[in-house]
């Protein structure tokens, strides 16, 4: 039998229905069809999949498919990756060779999920995921990033070439625009081999000079080279923050702890200027909170935010989880 559905959620049943009865109607060239009857496909295959670990926690390995098992960031890799495991984190990757195995390798089977990329050289999982219910294959690159993004609440970065800059700066503008979730990310390097440090200082000397980035957004992400750093990075940050959400112009955060009026009184001294009216104050879950039940035996703090400063917010976070 059917599921029945929300009124929300069949009023946006409708809506895609209606979406692909418009390709129809608007004679959609052939090319076009097949582009988004695949997406739709990848994304309907990748959400099933995920569905099972939606309440897990997980963190998103990016890195370069081409170092090899015998590469000292390999091992890097597998270390990190088997303390986040033991942490109670899954790991998630993009299935391939070279750091994706190594993270894989690290968390092990049990722990790990894969979401590949189809290409004319690499067509199969590595042999860690391979076969496994937690793992899915992409044609596109633009399907298998989205899963690869949305589902996790942290993220590692270690070397890679374009694939994983190209990974780690759209995260980052994600972030910074208001576009993704606000989520601990590490750029880790192999000591004495600074490729993050370098990535850094350009952003420090070329974008920030230049005003194409503001300094708050260094806030966004934090460049180590130790592992116990880097996972403390990760777990501390859901310390006291739990989680956001706008309400029109509202900005909800949920925390673990109630803060004290003297704590308060702090985050409006520092961080008054994120308003774009009134105060930081405690707020009762909003009513379309309590519509969705969420989360709503949780203590919240809200503030009417104008939506730029996402670097000074996550500047704004870090204080939450000192309280």
């Amino acid at each position: 039998m059917p599921v029945a559905r929300s009124p929300r959620d069949q009023r946006l049943l409708d809506k895609l229905a209606a979406t692909v009865q418009h390709l129809g109607d608007a004679q959609t060239a052939t090319l076009d069809l097949k582009i988004a009857s695949a997406a739709l496909d990848e994304m309907a295959e990748a959400f099933e999949m995920f569905a099972p670990y939606r309440d897990s926690p997980k963190v998103t390995i990016f890195g370069s498919a081409r170092t090899t098992a015998s590469d000292p960031l390999y091992d890097l890799t597998a270390q990190i990756a088997k303390k986040m495991a033991d942490n109670g984190w899954m790991v998630v990757t993009g299935a391939g060779p070279g750091i994706m195995e190594a993270g894989m390798l690290g968390a092990g089977r049990e722990n790990s999920i894969g979401v590949s990329i189809r290409l004319p050289f690499e067509t199969s999982a590595n042999p860690i995921i391979e076969g496994d219910d937690k793992y899915v294959s992409m044609r596109y690159f633009f399907t298998r990033k989205l899963m690869l993004l949305k589902e996790s609440g942290a993220f590692l970065c270690l070397p890679g070439g374009f694939g994983t800059l190209d990974e780690m700066f759209e995260l980052l503008t994600l972030m910074q625009t208001g576009k993704g979730s606000l989520a601990p990310t590490v750029l880790l390097d192999l000591p004495g081999d600074p490729f993050w440090e370098g990535v850094s200082s350009f952003i420090h000397n070329e974008l920030i000079p230049r005003k194409l980035v503001s300094p708050a957004d260094l806030e966004l992400f934090k460049v180590t080279n130790n592992v116990d750093e880097a996972v403390h990075e990760i777990t501390g940050f859901y310390s006291n923050y739990h989680s956001l959400r706008f309400v029109r112009d509202v900005l909800v955060i949920r925390l673990h702890r109630e803060p004290s009026a003297k704590q308060l009184q702090t985050l409006n001294d520092e961080f008054s200027h994120l308003c774009t009216s009134g105060v930081i104050k405690l707020t009762d879950p909003l009513r379309a909170e309590i519509s969705d039940d969420d989360f709503l035996l949780l203590p919240r703090i809200a503030l009417t935010f104008g939506g730029r400063e996402f670097g000074q917010l996550r500047k704004m976070i870090n204080l939450l989880n000192t309280f």
